[in-house]
């Protein structure tokens, strides 16, 4: 794994916390993640492709303020800390 993947997945992690305790807005959260291009290059194309789903589900869920039964802001916090986990581990496998 490259030093700026490492690095930029760090940072990712750094984020999600910042976005769940409340210190980052969901647009802040968004556009942090998406600006961290050497981690997203130094992984398969699915692995964006499911983070711009995730980003784009967030941006839509900030419209919301409380939890509806189609929207659930803990259940996309933990889907974005699952593609942190499995993006680390596959550049854990790949370097």
């Amino acid at each position: 794994m490259s030093d700026t993947a490492r690095y930029e997945l760090q940072r990712f992690r750094q984020f999600l916390q910042q976005l769940e305790d409340g210190s980052l807005s969901p647009h802040g959260f968004s556009d942090s993640a998406r600006s961290q291009e050497a981690l997203l290059a130094a992984l398969p194309a699915r692995y964006g492709e499911v983070l711009l789903g995730l980003l784009d589900r967030l941006e839509t869920g900030a419209l919301f303020t409380e939890e509806s039964c189609s929207f659930s802001h803990k259940d996309l916090h933990d889907n974005l800390q699952l593609w942190a986990d499995k993006a680390g581990q596959q550049l854990q496998s790949e370097g």
